[in-house]
């Protein structure tokens, strides 16, 4: 691809702390013959305010150290939904011994800051480092702290061994990032989150509950699970309508096991 193929213009987003910025339209997002595809601008900040504006619109901040805040729309869209997700039978033998087993346990938000460190340190196949920069750890702990991130943690003997962090606005839920110091522990801590989710729904009805996942990102990992591409244009309808109805209790009851069939 020559230069004259493709020449990138990517808006800059001066910040204005306190309040939500402007983002362009995602449909102008760079597309698949550009050098970064998704990629719909760069600047503004990471406020409380610009990220729920951000992810209500199907947008989130990913970039690394020595970058600017760089914002994706990427189309398609990676998505878990939760009558797709798949549980392998070893995974849910996995499931059934942790359920059963003394001291091995589900918490929710008993330590988000453990949690996004972990992600932050653990090693990413072929990434020469991580883009859960310091800036983004204080992002998304400010976002904890106004009820708008939460992490799903497994474990053990009174020992944190894996888990995830999800950002999540009403009944819209979107996966960031997650962790394992132990065989499956993150798996758990995602099989936790169906399960909740999947609990929520009994209770609001479909009109009202949790539907799809966000994964962002499509890689053979989240597809063995059942994750699979949809539209942007799809994925953000739905996205902004999820925003609006009920959020789930962020509270993991082990009696949700039996709604993945444990």
């Amino acid at each position: 691809m020559t230069d004259s193929a493709f020449s990138p213009i990517l808006p800059w987003i001066e910040p204005v702390y306190g309040i939500p910025v402007a983002f362009p339209p995602v449909a102008s997002a760079w597309g698949p013959d550009s050098p970064a595809a998704g990629l719909l601008a760069a600047g503004g900040d990471l406020q409380v305010p610009t990220l729920l504006a951000a992810y209500s619109q199907g947008i989130f901040p990913w970039y690394s150290d020595g970058q600017p805040i760089l914002w994706w729309s990427p189309d398609p869209r990676m998505v878990l939904t939760l009558d797709h997700f798949k549980l392998h039978r070893s995974l849910r033998k996995t499931l059934q011994r942790f359920a059963i087993t003394p001291g091995c346990e589900v918490r929710i938000d008993h330590d988000f800051a453990a949690v996004i460190n972990a992600c932050a340190q653990s090693p990413r196949g072929d990434q020469g480092g991580t883009w859960i920069v310091q800036d983004m750890v204080d992002a998304y702990t400010a976002l904890h702290r106004a009820g708008h991130a939460h992490s799903v943690e497994t474990w053990v003997g009174g020992k944190l061994v894996g888990g995830l962090y999800c950002s999540a606005l009403g009944a819209a839920v979107f996966g960031e990032s997650m962790f394992s110091s132990q065989t499956d522990a993150s798996k758990i801590a995602l099989c936790a989150l169906v399960a909740l989710c999947r609990a929520h729904n009994q209770k609001q009805g479909v009109e009202q509950g949790i539907t799809h996942i966000d994964c962002q990102q499509n890689t053979s990992h989240l597809a063995s699970l059942g994750a699979a591409e949809m539209p942007r244009e799809a994925f953000c309808a739905h996205a902004h309508k999820a925003t609006l109805s009920p959020a789930p209790t962020w509270q993991f009851d082990p009696v949700y096991w039996h709604l993945l069939g444990v």
